[in-house]
């Protein structure tokens, strides 16, 4: 396994990040496609054994569950030190006022509660899942700057959002001497390139490491255009990021995949990995073949020749994912 700096920072994290939705119980939130405890932990424990540092969790995850698991497995498989454990704020986690969104409220109550699900003192990157536009973000990044001050997390990361937005944040926490963010989580996939217009740009400029959530679009580079699983017959969320047109583009994956005699999830992955300003993409995982074509991935090296044949039948989409 490979490790970089996460942006700007002395942050070594492993090429590969391991997505932590896909282990909950699946009678807790809205994720019945999830993992249980018992068949989540062998798949974690591989993630550590091949040197995977990164793992990405939220507390909207199955209503908490993901926390927890993670939380366990990492306390027995690895030390502390040696792990990046980051997870994510925003989404609702109570009924009534207060119960999610980026005020000051929300986030003190929901840090501490992250931290009790994981079973540890503090979080290595603590990320703002969604933008929220009922609270102004100088009151966001002043109540994030204090969990960071009260050791609580290390660094802050955010995620989806549009390019101003993410300026602006970044703008008024240096003018407020607050802490910035060093991260950013968003959509970004051979079906899925309209973060190279603003964001991704912005982040090369101003050192801000990339994380890719969905770098393998749901599973539709992974598999035949119409094969379904029990996750895409129900991901109301994913039934809308993608579209027949990005047929092409699929199986332009499976043919060069078929030619260099891999897997598509690696060509796909390779991808990504490709792009300077990506630091790790992240992986979810209910197979192990699902982490071990991850690891792979990091040395699969594309030429121009094979990244201008992946990218040819790309056309302009409507931002989707926040």
């Amino acid at each position: 396994m490979d490790y970089v700096n996460l942006g700007s920072t002395g942050l070594q994290v492993s090429r590969v990040c391991l997505g932590c939705m896909s282990f909950g119980e699946p009678d807790r939130g809205n994720h019945s496609w999830t993992l249980p405890e018992d068949q989540s932990r062998p798949l974690i424990r591989q993630a550590v054994e091949a040197g995977i540092n990164f793992f990405d969790t939220a507390n909207v995850y199955s209503a908490g569950s993901s926390e927890e698991i993670v939380g366990r497995a990492l306390a027995e498989y690895a030390d502390r030190d040696d792990l990046v454990i980051a997870t994510k704020v925003h989404g609702r986690m109570a009924e009534g006022p207060n119960g999610g969104g980026l005020s000051r409220k929300a986030i003190m109550t929901a840090i501490d509660a992250s931290l009790r699900r994981l079973d540890t003192d503090y979080v290595d990157l603590y990320q703002i899942h969604r933008w929220d536009p009922a609270t102004p973000i100088l009151e966001t990044m002043e109540a994030l700057h204090d969990v960071v001050k009260a050791g609580k997390a290390r660094y802050l990361g955010a995620s989806s959002m549009w390019a101003w937005q993410f300026s602006k944040a970044q703008y008024l926490a240096r003018q407020a001497g607050l802490t910035p963010f060093v991260s950013m989580q968003n959509h970004y996939n051979l079906l899925n390139r309209e973060e190279e217009r603003e964001m991704l740009p912005l982040c090369a400029d101003q050192s801000v490491g990339v994380i890719p959530w969905s770098p393998l679009a749901r599973g539709k580079l992974t598999r035949d255009w119409d094969a379904t699983t029990t996750r895409s017959e129900t991901d109301e969320f994913g039934k809308r990021l993608y579209h027949d047109d990005d047929k092409l583009i699929a199986d332009a994956v499976a043919a060069l995949a078929a030619e260099r005699d891999v897997p598509r999830a690696q060509v796909a992955l390779a991808w990504v990995a490709a792009n300077p300003v990506v630091a790790a993409p992240i992986v979810g995982a209910t197979k192990p073949q699902h982490i071990s074509d991850a690891v792979a991935a990091v040395d699969r090296i594309l030429t121009p020749d094979e990244i201008a044949r992946l990218e040819a039948d790309y056309a302009p989409h409507a931002s989707a994912g926040f």
